[in-house]
């Protein structure tokens, strides 16, 4: 059976009057659970507060909208409290525990994109809630928590009793949370507007790659990320991981047309993406893109932490370094149409502005 690779919006999971989170389930996009990826958002409304909670796979954060104050507590560590802001990337390796408030008139949205190898439920994110209706403490008796905590009967049933929102609540207005610090940023937060760029091709496009250099933790996650933007019209080079890695792709915003081309040559994807779109790439298999005239922004996380591609087009391009004899006889032509085809593209861009 063919694997549908048509990109997907996410469904609202749960959610309130503090916002809502959404995923995106392997049952309507089966590669999230061929490629044991992991996809979700959350989108958190004014005084909103994700309680804390930790995860069963290592995630990447994006924020796509808005922002706000993120708690971050790695294993034995003490609680990082970080501002965040639109264009911010988060490592989140396995065991971290984690909490998102939002004080601001503008809806503050995470995007989250993992691995799911080690999960309970492949393609699929399981949280572990520490409060809240459905928290860890309402599975333990009174007993044991007030054993383990050296507390009364009366006092644990507050405790536990008390927050009967799940997962997401709405705080009261001048509610006082933590102030963020500012130099717990170091080595948690990359802001992929504001880094500096990996590539950037003149009225073509940029790119911004997450790696252990510019955030440490990436390396504890397990897989690349980047930030790509195209201009309008522009084209991103046709090209495959060549180390057996999955491509995951979130449309930040503007849109444009994709077409995949997998195993015998077969066109096996062809269609108009728009923010809010996620899709991926199987393993080997050649993806190209084309944006609109409002140009075409994407995040992606690539399934190894040292990712590495082939451009179909280009200066370094495979073409480029195969002999002229060669690529005659292997599409049948004369040396006049494999010199133009040799010729055309000397640059190393993997980014093609409009012809003009």
């Amino acid at each position: 059976m063919e694997l549908d690779l048509s990109p997907k919006l996410p469904k609202k999971v749960y959610g309130g009057d503090g916002g809502s989170y959404y995923a995106w389930c392997p049952e309507e996009l089966p590669m999230l659970k061929e490629g044991n990826i992991g996809a979700a958002k959350l989108a958190l409304e004014k005084n909103g507060f994700a309680i804390p909670r930790y995860s069963d796979s290592s995630k990447v954060a994006y924020v796509l909208q808005g922002s706000g104050t993120a708690g971050i507590v790695l294993p034995e560590q003490e609680e990082k409290v970080i501002a965040i802001k639109q264009g911010d990337s988060i490592a989140l390796p396995f065991g971290v525990v984690t909490w998102w408030f939002n004080n601001e008139d503008t809806e503050l949205v995470i995007l989250f994109l993992g691995e799911t190898h080690k999960g309970h439920k492949a393609g699929q994110f399981t949280e572990f809630y520490l409060t809240g209706s459905n928290g860890i403490f309402t599975g333990f008796s009174t007993e044991f928590v007030g054993r383990a905590w050296d507390l009364d009967e009366s006092t644990v049933k507050k405790l536990v009793g008390s927050q009967t929102g799940n997962g997401i609540v709405k705080l009261d207005d001048g509610f006082k949370m933590p102030e963020p610090k500012k130099e717990h940023r170091d080595g948690f937060v990359l802001n992929c507007l504001e880094a500096p760029l990996d590539v950037d091709i003149k009225d073509g496009g940029r790119v911004v790659v997450l790696n252990t250099k510019n955030l440490p933790l990436v390396g504890e996650v397990g897989f690349g990320a980047d930030l790509v933007r195209i201009d309008g019209h522009s084209m991103c080079s046709p090209g495959f991981s060549c180390d057996s890695a999955l491509q995951v792709t979130y449309i930040v915003a503007g849109s444009g047309r994709v077409q995949v081309v997998g195993a015998d040559g077969k066109r096996v994807l062809e269609t108009h993406i728009k923010a809010g779109f996620l899709f991926i790439v199987p393993r080997f298999f050649v993806v190209s893109k084309i944006a609109d005239s409002d140009g075409m922004s994407w995040f992606s996380i690539v399934t190894t932490p040292d990712p590495i591609f082939t451009h179909l087009a280009g200066r370094t391009s495979v073409w480029k370094a195969l002999s002229p004899e060669v690529l005659q006889a292997a599409f049948k032509v004369d040396p006049e149409v494999e010199n133009s085809f040799r010729s055309k593209r000397t640059s190393d861009a993997i980014f093609f502005p409009p012809s003009n």
